[in-house]
């Protein structure tokens, strides 16, 4: 049986109409800002890292980048949103071609699966229950899970499941075969958003889906050659193989912790919205690493997702002025809610 859509939090219960018009309003500038931003403090990272000729310095380079890669695709995020820019030409560019693509993402097929998740939050139609579900977890088996995350067991597994769908949807493309007018597919071209126990959730399993996958592996594999050759003309290949380092390692483990923090152990079936994620509080490190562009206001964004990022920690605010923190789920650090979803074993 169907479950019924979350129930809506009216804004107007909190915020009055210009207040709200100012909130939702998606700057002309600020996206922009953040996806250059994130690209420039990655280049920044590696090419310092990579002149230094020190291990030290490309470790350091492999922990931060990681947390600009996840930057990457929470911003990917905002634009499936249509929250990275007013203008749906450049949000939609934004989105798939100088966040998404980096990461190996499909903008029109995330935001398909995601928009279900916000209609279906914690319930059993909801795409993404399959992130909070096993949790409460062992920390043994938590450990195992990191661990395949920082040998690039998970990047690798999941990369090879990607590609292996593309080569499908590449072959139909080549035939000339069409998918289903008027189908969007809600799995393609999402395994880097999504993990699971054995490091691929949610494959592809119809044509569309298949040829979503076989475009975003292109895009990925197009920008990954520019990176290379932009690394190679420059300095040669230390700084491309420490972006890809981060793609392998950090960023999965970023990835993981952040979907982890977001939604395991909160109220699974309910129909109070202040109780389907979790807001994280996040420090400076926090912020570089597992927390990029305001991700950690995590309920917020589920009570009301017209908010771009960069305004989620003024909508927290005032909802503690309002008095409604004591409803919501917050953590006082990543932390800690790591230790809330394990258990000794």
């Amino acid at each position: 049986m169907s479950m019924p859509a979350v129930r809506l939090l009216p804004p107007d219960r909190f915020f009055d109409r210009s207040q709200w018009a100012a909130i939702t309003a998606a700057s002309r500038w600020r996206g922009i800002w953040l996806v250059a931003h994130a690209w420039i403090v990655s280049i920044a990272l590696v090419g310092v890292a990579a002149w230094s000729q020190n291990p030290a310095a490309w470790a350091v380079a492999i922990v931060f980048v990681g947390g600009r890669q996840l930057g990457l695709a929470i911003l990917m995020h905002d634009a499936a949103h249509g929250l990275l820019h007013p203008v749906r030409k450049t949000n939609n560019f934004l989105g798939q071609w100088l966040t998404g693509a980096a990461v190996g993402s499909d903008l029109i097929a995330y935001r398909t699966y995601h928009l279900q998740h916000h209609k279906f939050t914690q319930q059993a139609e909801d795409p993404d229950l399959a992130l909070s579900k096993p949790f409460p977890t062992t920390r043994a088996s938590l450990g195992r899970k990191i661990l395949r995350d920082l040998t690039g067991q998970t990047f690798f597994k999941q990369r090879l499941a990607q590609f292996g769908f593309a080569i499908v949807g590449l072959k139909a493309m080549l035939r000339g075969e069409q998918a289903e007018k008027g189908r969007a597919s809600t799995t393609a071209g999402t395994p880097f958003n999504k993990q699971s126990d054995d490091g691929m959730t949610s494959p592809p399993v119809d044509l569309a889906g298949a040829m979503a996958v076989a475009r975003a592996v292109g895009r990925f594999l197009l920008v990954q050659a520019v990176l290379l050759a932009a690394s190679l003309a420059l300095y040669g290949w230390t700084p491309y193989l420490l972006w890809l380092a981060g793609l392998a390692t950090t960023f999965q483990l970023y990835l993981r912790i952040r979907n982890i923090a977001e939604h395991a152990c909160t109220t699974t079936g309910s129909d109070d919205p202040f109780t389907h994620a979790r807001t994280t509080h996040a420090g400076w490190l926090a912020r570089a690493t597992v927390a990029p562009y305001w991700v950690n206001y995590h309920s917020e964004h589920h009570l009301f997702m017209g908010v771009p990022c960069y305004r989620l920690a003024e909508v927290h605010a005032m909802l503690g002025r309002a008095g409604r923190h004591d409803a919501m789920t917050i953590a006082p650090g990543y932390a800690a809610v790591l230790r809330q979803v394990t258990a000794r074993g």
